[in-house]
């Protein structure tokens, strides 16, 4: 899998100064590796202005420098703050397959103002938008420094190896690295990855070679304390509200492949509030995990199924539960372990364990529970997996509720990549298992995605019977089979302008097996994407759909409603339009339009997002949607509004202000979040937030009002 590059890493037993000057004369034992390709715009040729690196390592840490030609001074940053993301930052980004797998992958990047970021790579990179493949909240110690030269950057790099999980017999990993200029709009890479694939494909690796054998790293402890505290008041209940808690997690290494991961009373609470949404589907919407103790390895845990409709693990659902008028509320969580990594170079293992706290209150029930995974490697790059979840009431003769006492999931999947990731599928089984002894509970699907330079083709079929549960999992609906085939046509044009013209054909139904299979869904898609070389695109799409609703539908909301009805069939065909500009200019933006039938009425839609920044320390954007939705007099139709300002300023590399209003037609609610946060030191943060929210139905009523103060302290033992 390494396609004949290679790289040496030169054992030194000294330590380097990583300040960006690469001075030491242990950088002199080891030769220089160039010979960059070109991702973007092309990938054919070799890359017009040149990177090469050195890599040497001791018993403790991993040094590698990166030098590379910029041709200009000019160079864009776009924020000072950890975590940037590369697509508008001159960067350059270190990959490390460490189990030589082609599946699981470290990330380190680092910005031209050497602003460093971390992330985790799973599933062999293979998504191009970087969808759940990536998480950059994601976060481990280790040392950058950049020093700006004419017409070009030195980075130096300094990665403790017990940062790193790795079989410590292992004489080679794999790795790439690739640099972003903004300026040229231009992506190389050391290894040639095609211009269809993520441009961190673990497919296109290099080999790196250790002069000797790594052996066992250092196991320290990672102890993360916090304490917190709020005060605000109530205005519903015309009450003050104030808590304070203390609570921590432990990070320990298990050898050199595994990590062991405890928490006790948590705060899980997020001082970066979730994106309000308008919701015009039928069904629940799935949200990212940004909580920090479920990140590591958590492809382990939460890749069984389909995310999109049929998830058996899904770690947000820890954590929340439902009060007695039906909203989600945050359900305490008393402890947790978490043990997951390698077990030797092809077996993966995970096992997970939390108690949720009992809230009479609201008739909640204190619950175990518990999941476990395993992986075993398959061939080059696939994997079969096996799946069990355990949601069991600890507290069953306390508290009275329509919660069952247990609910089990017992699941296989088989996970298919080829070596060069044009072959991408799956195939899983699921049985689901509670105190009611249902029976019809099971959800299977297999789906297949060839992907070559011109041509995309997607399958996929797949099944949830009407009993099948999963207490832990997101479940869209149940009781339907779904059929999908998407074929997509590329047309590399290699103008000066155009980059790309792709066409593509779609069928998405859904039928219901115990309903003399009634098609309830169904949409014919046509579509046509460009995608320019300054890294604009612009898509049109055409939908034919039908939809034969099982229960009333009310996509607008408010009270005194009179929903679409059920047990009705509605054919409605709609035309959506979307551009997204150079988001490598400091004023970029993103719109949308969807105009057409919906339903029995009619639909007209905008949604759009502005950004403009000032770089590298102010940046703002709002968030627009707007849709105005019409149906028969006999129905309930009207206009939803929805924006979202958000103002970004980064003082330096340590001090942070962020404030987020989100006002929301439908939930009549208008929100504040503005945070100020401090890192005083490595992966150690001091927070400040004030929320305010409000009522906007009779002019501005106040609803909740607080000031939380955060403080997180990473200390290695």
């Amino acid at each position: 899998m390494a396609f004949g590059q290679s790289a040496n890493a030169v054992f030194i037993d000294t330590d380097i100064e990583v300040d960006g000057v690469a001075n030491e004369s242990e950088w002199g034992n080891s030769s220089f590796n160039s010979n960059f390709w070109q991702y973007f715009p092309l990938d054919s040729i070799r890359a017009p202005d040149q990177t090469k690196f050195k890599v040497l390592y001791n018993n403790e840490n991993l040094y590698v420098l990166i030098v590379s030609d910029f041709q200009d001074d000019q160079y864009v940053v776009s924020s000072l703050k950890r975590d940037w993301s590369s697509r508008n930052n001159d960067s350059m980004t270190l990959v490390l397959d460490t189990f030589n797998d082609g599946t699981n992958a470290f990330l380190f990047g680092i910005s031209a103002e050497g602003v460093r970021r971390e992330g985790l790579i799973s599933n062999g990179g293979n998504s191009t938008n970087r969808g759940r493949d990536f998480s950059f909240s994601w976060d481990v110690k280790w040392e950058g420094e950049v020093s700006i030269n004419k017409n070009f950057l030195v980075t130096e790099l300094k990665i403790p190896l017990s940062s790193l999980r790795y079989d410590d017999k292992a004489s080679k990993w794999r790795i790439n690295i690739y640099k972003t200029d903004i300026g040229k709009n231009i992506v190389s890479s050391w290894s040639k990855i095609p211009r269809n694939l993520s441009r961190a494909s673990l497919a296109f690796m290099g080999d790196l070679i250790f002069e000797e054998p790594l052996g066992k790293s250092k196991a320290p402890i990672f102890l993360i304390p916090y304490t917190s505290g709020l005060i605000g008041k109530n205005f519903e209940d015309q009450k003050k509200i104030s808590s304070f808690d203390i609570g921590g997690d432990a990070k320990l290494s298990i050898g050199s492949g595994m990590i062991l991961d405890l928490t006790y009373n948590p705060d899980f609470s997020q001082v970066e509030v979730d994106d309000q949404i308008i919701n015009l589907t039928r069904f629940e919407v799935r949200l990212p995990e940004k909580r920090q103790f479920f990140l590591q390895n958590s492809d382990l845990f939460s890749s069984f199924g389909n995310s999109y409709s049929a998830q058996p693990f899904f770690s947000r659902r820890i954590g929340v539960a439902k009060d007695l008028n039906g909203n989600t509320i945050q359900n305490r969580i008393i402890a947790g372990a978490r043990l997951s990594g390698k077990l030797n170079k092809n077996l993966r293992l995970g096992f997970l364990n939390m108690i949720t706290d009992s809230d009479p209150e609201n008739k909640i029930s204190s619950n175990n529970n518990t999941v476990f995974a395993l992986q075993q490697k398959m061939f080059s790059r696939s994997f079969l997996g096996l799946l069990f979840i355990n949601r069991e009431k600890i507290e069953v003769d306390k508290i009275e509720n329509d919660q069952a006492d247990f609910n089990r999931v017992l699941g296989i999947d088989y996970n298919l990549q080829s070596k060069d990731s044009k072959w991408v599928g799956k195939i899983w089984y699921h049985k689901s298992y509670e105190s009611r002894n249902y029976k019809n509970n099971f959800s299977n699907g297999i789906w297949l995605n060839y992907n070559s330079r011109k041509n995309n083709l997607f399958i996929s079929s797949r099944q949830t019977s009407d009993e099948f549960s999963s207490d832990l999992g997101f479940i869209r609906r149940t009781g339907i089979k779904s059929h999908f085939i998407k074929y997509g046509h590329r047309l590399w044009i290699d103008s000066k302008k155009i980059r790309s013209i792709e066409l593509s054909q779609q069928l998405y139904f859904v039928d219901t097996p115990n309903m003399s299979n009634l098609i309830t869904d169904r949409n014919y898609e046509t579509q046509g994407v460009i995608s320019f070389t300054n890294q604009s695109r612009f898509e049109i799409t055409f939908n034919r759909r039908y939809t034969f609703l099982l229960d009333d539908f009310d996509p607008i909301g408010g009270e005194n409603v009179v929903p679409l009805p059920a047990n009705k069939g509605f054919f409605y065909n709609d035309f959506e339009m979307q551009f997204n500009s150079n988001y490598t200019k400091n004023y970029y933006f993103n719109f949308k339009t969807t105009l057409g039938q919906f339903y029995s009425g009619n639909r007209v839609s905008f949604n759009s997002e502005i950004t403009y920044r000032i770089q590298p320390k102010f940046s703002s954007s709002v968030k627009l949607r707007y849709d105005d939705i019409y149906f028969p007099s006999e129905y309930t139709y009207g206009k939803l509004f929805l924006i979202g300002p958000k103002l970004e300023y980064t003082f330096n590399k340590k001090l942070f202000w962020n404030t987020f209003i989100q006002y929301s037609s439908r939930s009549d609610n208008l929100g504040i979040n503005s945070r100020l946060q401090w890192r005083f030191a490595p992966l150690s943060d001091f927070y400040i937030v004030y929320n305010d929210n409000y009522f906007t139905y009779n002019n501005l009523v106040p609803r909740v009002r607080s000031l939380t103060f955060k403080l997180t302290y990473w200390l290695n033992i």
